[in-house]
């Protein structure tokens, strides 16, 4: 396994996404067993980087990634999320008031079984609260020892300049993949300039992009994907088909989907750091293995400039919730 930085953040260069063993798609309901075996082989690989939230479950997938790291906690950089439940009976379950922040903190830090949390995420910006008083209030944790690390979610370049020059930001955590592209609208360029580091999450397309999805019929009737444009009768079909173009290049270095397409994030930024989720160890360990592939800086444009799937990556009210 590779290491970088996000900020001064060390974590190790491709991170393990835990909500699909707890949350809204299909598996989730394998047992808390085989899900600890998956987080405890990632870290046999050198993962170091696990990521929640307490909104997984709700609250189960903290519940679980606590147990897993139980007598490992030292060797992991342990991040999760508030801000999408309210605990203080808020009318909007984005709740980012002091009174929330602090409620969520101290259920998360039970759940997880740890005196701190290393890597703290507003999940979703609460544009009813400034973010100055979110930071300001997240910056009193840090000083307190509960967390050690800020970060956003899904946040637009004006809220990151405003909540970095209160309290360094160590990462955004945003979709990102060769399928998903909102941050190059100027994003990342301020993450550059202000030295912040950059999460990707859903790198593999919520699965598309592993190859492994051939069919529909494969989810649940209740997996949340199925409410996705992208996963949509047609589209769904549509979208297998412009998978031969990173194919294609897969093809040339010998690599699965899934690894070309992490293979791909990682030579877009040093400082970037995917986080793929899964709950099977072979699909771990194909995932890991991506840091392996080296790719040409003209396969890395080919991959820059491949078909775009059909239908957007969120309903238009998921995409609400997104600080642009």
């Amino acid at each position: 396994m590779e290491y970088t930085q996000l900020r001064d953040l060390k974590v190790s260069r491709i991170g393990l996404g835990c909500m699909g063993m707890s949350h809204i798609y299909t598996g989730r309901d394998q047992s808390d067993e085989d899900s600890i075996r998956t987080i405890h082989r990632a870290l046999e690989l050198g993962v170091t980087h696990i990521d929640t939230a307490e909104m997984y479950g709700p609250f189960l997938n903290e519940v679980l990634v606590g147990k897993a790291l139980k007598g490992r906690r030292d060797s992991v950089t342990l991040a999760s999320k508030f801000g999408l439940i309210s605990h203080t009976g808020s009318a909007s379950s984005i709740d980012s008031s002091a009174a929330n922040i602090r409620i969520a903190i101290e259920g998360q830090l039970t759940r997880l079984d740890t005196d701190h949390i290393d890597l703290y995420y507003q999940h979703r910006v609460d544009k009813t609260v400034p973010i100055e008083d979110v930071i300001g209030t997240l910056s009193e944790l840090v000083s307190e020892g509960k967390i050690l690390h800020i970060g956003l979610s899904e946040a637009g370049q004006n809220t990151i300049r405003r909540a970095n020059a209160v309290h360094p930001i160590t990462a955004l955590q945003s979709e990102y993949s060769l399928w998903s592209r909102d941050a190059d609208d100027g994003t990342l360029d301020v993450l550059r300039e202000l030295g912040i580091g950059f999460v990707p999450y859903s790198p593999l397309g919520r699965g598309i992009l592993s190859g492994k999805l051939q069919s529909r019929d494969q989810l649940d009737a209740d997996d949340w994907r199925l409410t996705n444009p992208r996963f949509a009768e047609g589209a769904f079909e549509t979208n297998l088909q412009r998978l031969s173009d990173v194919q294609a290049v897969a093809d040339q270095v010998g690599a699965t989907l899934a690894q070309v397409s992490l293979a791909w994030l990682l030579a877009k930024g040093a400082d970037w750091s995917p986080i793929p989720g899964t709950i099977r160890i072979p699909h771990l360990e194909e995932d890991m293995a991506a840091t392996d592939v080296v790719l040409t800086t003209e396969q890395v444009r080919a991959l820059d400039n491949v078909t775009q799937p059909e239908g957007d990556h969120h309903t238009p009210a998921q995409a609400a919730s997104f600080d642009r």
